[in-house]
């Protein structure tokens, strides 16, 4: 009778060991502490597809990190696309306090919830650091008769129905709203009559053939045309020029007299509620990431601009980020209430 009691007690002791570890690793890695953090696979995540904006960054990030030796443990990155990054954003929710997953978002992060594709957004997950920037850009054929911003801009105040804007994205979001956010500042009135036309992979046939007047699009996008010749960019939506040759002499909108800027930022983000030793950590290592050569080349290769912003910093521009678009969408019905 002793012996079956002490193996009972074996027995009881082995379940609750792992019951306990089960316990630690569904909490995300409880044990882990400042001193030790990170420790085992992390989890780099694009929530889009492969080839994308997103799993371009995210992946590059995560190379040049592993190449730099900053981050010492395995990386290895994955997509879980769908919803423009609201099915990744809500797996994020199940994570909530763990610290492995390290993802990227862009404006999607804010315009998903603002358009009611999601009840999700920006304060759902952690920022841990602003990254890179792309602009917008304003293209249209080579013998278009529209020469500037101003063209454009008077042509729309004169007749709103005189211009037609193409864009990739869907009408109330990203291509859309650039051009938005500059007409409103160039006193453009009715902007919810304004013709946006979304197209497909096309639209750059569209514009060359004359189906529209102007398309707007992200510069990075059209750079090789405008290069070319085949295109003619009216501006540009960073508040200094970028870029080299033929882009660097693209106007800003600003130095036309049009007050406003419009930046494709992409981000790293955490889970909701990462632990505070996480978001340090990150914080630290991604100011280290965005001094180095490596990244410098990164950069240039990729045609990103510098849009680094530690923590504190991206979460009030992603405040403010998010108060432009509500306002640009409910002046023109879009808004989800």
């Amino acid at each position: 009778m002793r012996h079956l009691t002490k193996s009972m007690m074996v027995l009881v002791t082995i379940v609750l060991l792992l019951s306990t570890a089960t316990a630690l690793f569904a909490n995300g890695g409880a044990e882990t502490t400042a001193e030790n953090y990170p420790k085992g696979n992390l989890d780099f995540v694009a929530p889009g597809g492969a080839g994308g904006g997103w799993d371009l960054t995210i992946r590059t990030t995560a190379k040049i990190l592993k190449d730099t030796n900053l981050v010492s443990v395995p990386m290895p990155v994955r997509n879980n696309p769908g919803a423009g990054g609201s099915v990744h954003l809500a797996s994020l929710q199940e994570m909530k306090g763990q610290d492995r997953t390290i993802t990227v978002y862009s404006p999607p992060l804010l315009l998903t919830k603002l358009a009611g594709t999601t009840d999700l957004g920006y304060e759902d997950v952690t920022p841990l650091a602003g990254l890179i920037a792309d602009y917008a850009a304003f293209v249209v054929k080579a013998d278009s008769p529209y020469k500037t911003m101003a063209d454009l801009m008077n042509a729309l105040k004169s007749d709103i129905k005189s211009v037609k804007i193409g864009g990739i994205s869907s009408a109330g979001s990203m291509d859309h709203l650039q051009f938005l956010i500059m007409a409103k500042a160039s006193g453009v009135k009715n902007l919810n009559k304004i013709d946006y036309v979304s197209f497909d992979d096309s639209a750059v046939a569209m514009v060359l053939g004359g189906h529209i007047d102007l398309f707007s699009t992200g510069l990075s996008e059209v750079a090789g045309l405008i290069e070319s010749g085949d295109l003619r960019a009216l501006g540009q939506t960073a508040d200094h020029r970028v870029g080299t040759g033929i882009i660097a002499e693209i106007p800003t909108c600003k130095e036309q007299g049009i007050d406003a800027t419009f930046i494709n930022w992409r981000g790293i983000f955490g889970p909701p509620e990462m632990p505070e030793y996480a978001v340090t950590y990150w914080r630290e290592t991604i100011k280290k990431l965005v001094a180095t050569d490596e990244w410098a080349a990164a950069k240039e290769m990729n045609g990103w601009d510098d849009a680094y912003m530690d923590a504190p910093e991206f979460t009030t521009f992603l405040g403010k980020a998010n108060d432009d678009f509500k306002s640009i969408l409910e002046e023109i019905g879009m808004l989800h209430q």
